[in-house]
């Protein structure tokens, strides 16, 4: 067998490696979305018949105020706002985690329905989120998240597509600015800009880092599956690769890069709002 045939028959082994890699993450993913999605509808139905029942609540104690001295009045009204600014909280916070699985069960469904999207909405909220998830397992990050987005047309997209897009590249964002932060003086600011534009027949998002930058030895192997600089256990080296095919595959797009080791990284996505999508 010549050299060049090894070569090939190793290339299509790899290649069926890693979409079994692929699917076996999409099952597994779908599995964990399904279970959460029950306890989660728990939460959002509890909260909202917490809720009512507290409104019931502050209706019987307006019939009772006027008996009330003043100090248990001003108590009872504070501990009433209290309450009914958590139960909010709760409810919006549970719809949020149950749009997110939902989206996670329409990507391992292969659901690709195009919807005219605003795509200001679903950007922030994927920014805050990748941000608020890296907060919740070390407490001393913190960055300053710079944001601009001008206003435009509702855009045909994959909801659940473009909100991965933008977690996996913000998530980048936060560890190449946690890592630099480690060594840098105590000058340094750990800051992300986003940017959301129009220009001509695209709609651009530009998600900045002034973090450690890629070197040039990598950024040929950047989209790569599996392909990862993260420590075991921390990166799957899926999240750009996926990216790419969400943008260039699925939207028609573009996604660029641009870098300077030690200084900034720069991704740019392009999305058609002219052309007929799916």
């Amino acid at each position: 067998m010549d050299e060049d045939l090894k070569k090939k028959i190793e290339y299509l082994k790899e290649q069926l490696s890693n979409q079994e890699k692929l699917a076996s993450l999409g099952l597994l993913s779908a599995g964990i979305a399904h279970e959460i999605q029950n306890p989660l509808n728990f939460v959002i139905n509890f909260s909202k018949l917490s809720a009512k029942l507290l409104k019931d609540m502050s209706d019987v104690l307006d019939e009772i105020r006027e008996d009330l001295p003043d100090d248990t009045k001003e108590e009872v009204d504070d501990i009433m706002s209290d309450l009914q600014c958590n139960i909010g909280k709760i409810q919006e916070n549970g719809e949020r985690a149950s749009s997110i699985v939902r989206g996670v069960l329409l990507y391992s469904r292969g659901n690709d329905e195009f919807i005219p999207t605003g795509l200001q909405k679903i950007i922030k909220e994927y920014i805050w989120l990748s941000y608020h998830s890296i907060r919740a397992n070390n407490k001393n990050f913190n960055i300053t998240i710079k944001e601009s987005y001008e206003e435009v047309q509702n855009v045909k997209v994959i909801p659940q597509d473009i909100s991965r897009a933008v977690l996996n590249i913000m998530n980048n964002a936060c560890y190449a600015v946690y890592c630099r932060s480690i060594h840098a003086s105590t000058h340094y600011v750990p800051t992300v800009q986003v940017r959301l534009w129009h220009e001509d027949n695209w709609v651009k998002l530009s998600i900045e880092d002034n973090g450690t930058g890629i070197s040039g030895d990598i950024l040929p192997n950047l989209f790569q599956p599996f392909f990862t600089t993260k420590p075991v256990g921390e990166g799957t080296g899926l999240g750009l690769s996926i990216t790419r095919s969400i943008i260039e595959e699925k939207h028609h797009g573009k996604i660029e890069v641009e870098t300077q080791p030690g200084e900034f990284t720069r991704f740019t996505i392009s999305l058609p709002t002219t052309k007929e999508q799916g």
